[in-house]
């Protein structure tokens, strides 16, 4: 884990002392706190900063960064959640650049003959793929809250693309893992001589240099319309996909208001449907609420969180889907009522999940960053393809490696995505709508401290944030408390508790197995969580970065430096 104070590749976590200040009535932070997955973003937040941008400049800027540096992880042919905090009005906003299926896709579009799901159709090659969002949400995001033009925003990516960025031994794994997928225009940019390339060695991408130019230039028209647009639709038709050029001029991003609540004095904000993050967050914490966690035992405390992970997983799957189709009683979902009524079946064993009324009928990877500027704006995105380099498919002479988002919708009710999750009629598929996800991008802010952060990780995410959010209830204002914060898992089916190694101790292990729990060690850490804190009263900023990611977290108290 490396610290670093300087503007260049950083890498690891970063933590900024106290700074005395006098207290004002409405504090400001004393600099930028930025965190994100690739030394390289953090990079271009920092260029963005010191060009005179605002955080949302800033988040436009690591966005399309990440797109090219982390191509495992999300790009212009994927989508994600940016939750906004406007600190001028205390405007908070999520902006949904989510994926939409194409107006040909239909309920069974991934069956066979027999009504079986056809082995990784969804996943691999472009009919996995839904209309991306990402494109629509930098230019919106750029125009509606930046303050510098969105061509300077995408310097740092196009630098990047074309120049190249060093492979790193993380972007080589998943490239080992996922090279089978990739047709020929992903294998000629991502491997070198069709083999996985060595670390060290650079990954020079022109033709989305040139595709990212495009859209500095021409804005959202540069992507979906034109030369551009015309491309992607006959490459995607060409090898099997149903993209059609409506599906590209049709795509609208929508500004959505985020799930808010309460977890005792914590103010929590996060992700709104069709992402299920902040419902199930916000279901979870308030279960938990009832109870004080600080005074039971190890063995309890995991019991009654798991417990409270498996009925809000087992509502998600129920209810949860994209808004602009199914109805959604959020109110209810995250009511305290509602979260009691919920609990007040959870003791002293196991609740085996076939019990509760079952429903009827992300990625691995993703990515994350955190962004909080001078003037107390933030920003918490979370940004994904979905499955590692996701569909595995590249638009000849675009650059663009497209998502298998479609892999999130339920392909047949009960039968589980990749993730394992299961689903039913609320995430049917159906044309134009967009899939539901578990991305959760969130705020907590007590009335002396702001956290922003996420994490990528598919299904884990809520319990990734849920986690974090208890530690911070408990007392932890330190960033890198929360991002190396020890995990564990529940999400009603498979019914069994997954943990990290080393994640609960061999009594408490026990303890569970005799309360009826299935567990499940995984061989290897999971997530990639980004935070930066702003703690008022001391006049003090942190930033950290995931130590099993790769990211870089940086504090920078003078932007004109």
């Amino acid at each position: 884990m490396k610290l670093s104070w300087t503007y260049g590749a950083l890498a690891g976590l970063l933590l900024l002392a106290a700074y005395p200040a006098a207290a004002q009535q409405a504090p400001r932070p004393p600099g930028w706190a930025i965190a994100t997955a690739h030394p390289l973003a953090t990079d271009a937040g920092v260029e963005i900063a010191r060009a005179g941008g605002n955080a949302f400049d800033a988040a436009v800027a690591v966005s399309a960064a990440l797109a090219v540096v982390e191509p495992m992880g999300s790009g212009m042919g994927g989508g994600g959640f940016w939750l906004l905090h406007r600190a001028a009005d205390g405007h908070r906003v999520m902006v949904d650049g989510r994926e939409r299926a194409p107006q040909r896709a239909h309920r069974d579009i991934y069956l066979d003959a027999a009504g079986n799901v056809r082995p990784r159709a969804s996943l691999d090659g472009p009919l996995a793929a839904a209309i991306p969002g990402q494109p629509a949400a930098l230019v919106h995001i750029a125009a509606r809250y930046g303050r510098l033009p969105l061509a300077r925003s995408l310097v740092p990516a196009i630098r990047f693309a074309r120049d190249g960025f060093p492979v790193t031994e993380r972007y080589r794994r998943l490239v080992k893992m996922r090279m089978a997928a990739f047709n020929t225009s992903a294998g000629r940019v991502y491997l070198i001589d069709g083999e996985v390339p060595d670390v060290g060695d650079v990954i020079k991408q022109p033709d989305l240099a040139s595709t990212l130019t495009r859209i500095a230039d021409e804005g959202a028209a540069g992507f979906y319309a034109g030369p551009l647009a015309r491309r992607l639709v006959e490459g995607v038709s060409a090898h099997g996909g149903i993209w059609g050029a409506d599906d590209l001029s049709g795509y609208q991003v929508v500004e959505r208001e985020p799930i808010s609540g309460t977890y005792r004095d914590i103010e929590v904000t996060s992700a709104a449907p069709p992402s299920s993050g902040g419902i199930v967050l916000m279901a979870m914490l308030n279960m938990l609420e009832r109870w004080n966690m600080n005074r039971v035992t190890e063995v309890e405390r995991v019991h009654r969180i798991v417990e409270s992970m498996r009925r809000a997983y087992r509502d998600r799957a129920l209810y949860l889907g994209d808004p602009d189709f199914v109805a959604i009683d959020s109110g209810r979902l995250t009511s305290k009522d509602y979260a009691r009524a919920l609990s007040d079946d959870i003791g002293a064993g196991a609740t085996p999940s076939r019990e509760l009324d079952p429903p009827r009928g992300e990625g691995r990877d993703t990515t994350h960053f955190s962004i909080l500027d001078p003037a107390g704006n933030r920003v918490a995105a979370t940004l994904s393809i979905n499955y590692p380099f996701g569909s595995g498919f590249m638009v000849a002479g675009t650059g663009v490696l497209l998502n298998n988002e479609m892999d999130d919708f339920v392909a047949k009710p009960g039968v589980a995505n990749v993730y394992g999750l299961i689903g039913g009629q609320a995430n049917a598929i159906a044309p134009g709508k967009r899939p539901l996800s578990s991305m959760t991008p969130t705020f907590l802010e007590t009335k002396d401290t702001v956290v922003v952060l996420g994490t990528p990780g598919g299904s884990r995410i809520i319990s990734m944030v849920l986690l974090a959010s208890l530690k911070f209830a408990q007392g932890a204002h330190d960033a890198e408390q929360l991002v190396t914060l020890p995990r564990f898992h529940h999400q009603y089916v498979p019914d069994q508790i997954v943990f990290e190694p080393d994640a609960i101790a061999q009594a408490t292990l026990v303890g569970l197995k005799l309360k009826g729990h299935a567990l499940k060690r995984r061989d290897s850490p999971y997530g990639n969580m980004q935070a930066v804190i702003w703690r008022k009263r001391e006049h003090r900023l942190q930033a950290a970065s995931d130590p099993r990611g790769e990211g870089s977290a940086v504090v920078l108290l003078d932007a004109s430096r």
